[in-house]
């Protein structure tokens, strides 16, 4: 039985896998382009249904994820287009379909793709380090300052290093994959991965600490949107850390398949954001409120005499706290005395 001719393209095996590999993390890219769509939507209603309660903080939420949606369809587009270019409209340049892409990157499509994923990540660190500030806020503004004034000064110094890696990747006759754009890049993605770990770190830690205590002082059911540990998993951007150090580590040896963890990690991180906002849009994300909501009630816990002075046992406790505003609503139900007795306490967090 004759074997079937090969129709492939003339070109070494390892820039076929290349190619295949730029292909797969286009597609994947689409695909996290629509869960973000999906998440947009629902933080964009949530946030215009509640602009009146939440005033300007809504407004520049929405504005915010507005700005990260706008650049992501421009980072998609300008992928769908290069896809084209390379593929379609210059086939027949001399070295193949990949040569093609890594001699035309000073094209202005070319750096718009490197500057859009820039901003992207830029923009998505910026909301970690503020939810990071605001997390630990509960323990003053200057205690804040403190524990983010490091990660700070990393997100500053991936700034740089990343417009260099964006300038030096668009140059004639460099790319991506070139010697000196690797070593900004490198450099660029290990930075922001650093201060991303360390604000996953501070965020994860504060939110621990509190979950144990207050976990003790509530029943099993009571304020699990707030101690659950996929609430500190949201909270603290994990996702993007996990694919971003597989991407730094399959850039930096330079295996191909790095290309689609370069998107995977794009659009986690954009989900992890949205993930974060639809938790603020909801009113169920950690603020300064929740903190001293989690300090009121151990102090309640362990004085209960003194809203009465016969009650020796706490059946239900419910508590809620409402949006930014930190309003707690304080319900105790007590089963020593046949009268249920029912007390409200209002807090307004700062």
């Amino acid at each position: 039985m004759a074997s079937t001719p090969y129709y492939g393209p003339d070109e070494p095996a390892s820039e076929i896998f290349l190619e295949r590999t730029f292909l797969a993390g286009d597609f994947i890219s689409g695909f996290g382009y629509g869960i973000q769509m999906v998440l947009y939507t629902s933080c964009a209603l949530h946030l215009w249904n509640t602009r009146k309660i939440r005033g300007r903080n809504a407004i520049f939420l929405l504005c915010y994820i507005t700005l990260l949606l706008v650049v992501e369809t421009i980072y998609e587009a300008v992928q769908a287009r290069t896809v084209q270019d390379i593929y379609i409209d210059n086939r027949n340049f001399p070295g193949g379909p990949w040569a093609y892409f890594l001699a035309t990157q000073y094209l202005a499509i070319n750096v718009m793709f490197y500057a859009t994923l820039f901003v992207l990540t830029f923009l998505s660190d910026l909301l970690v380090l503020w939810r990071c500030w605001v997390i630990w806020s509960a323990s003053g503004r200057v205690v804040a300052n403190c524990v983010v004034a490091f990660p700070a000064m990393i997100i500053l110094a991936s700034f740089v290093m990343g417009t260099l890696w964006t300038l030096q990747s668009s140059q004639p006759g460099l790319s991506l994959y070139s010697a000196l754009p690797l070593a900004y890049g490198t450099s660029y993605y290990v930075i922001s991965l650093s201060a991303n770990i360390i604000l996953t770190i501070l965020i994860s830690a504060r939110l621990l600490i509190y979950r144990r205590r207050l976990i003790a002082t509530m029943p099993n059911d009571d304020g699990k949107h707030y101690f659950s540990l996929a609430t500190i998993f949201i909270e603290s951007a994990a996702l993007y850390s996990v694919f971003a150090f597989i991407f730094i580590v399959t850039y930096a040896i330079n295996n191909p398949i790095n290309q689609i963890f370069l998107t995977t990690a794009s659009f986690a991180q954009q989900i992890a954001s949205y993930l974060i906002i639809y938790r603020l849009a909801e009113g169920r994300a950690w603020n300064k409120g929740t903190m001293a909501t989690g300090m009121t009630l151990q102090t309640m816990n362990f004085n209960s005499s003194a809203f009465h002075p016969t009650q020796t046992t706490m059946t239900t406790t419910n508590l809620e706290v409402g949006g930014e505003g930190g309003i707690v609503n304080l319900v105790v139900q007590s089963s020593k005395e046949p009268k249920t007795s029912n007390r409200s306490i209002s807090s307004d967090g700062d």
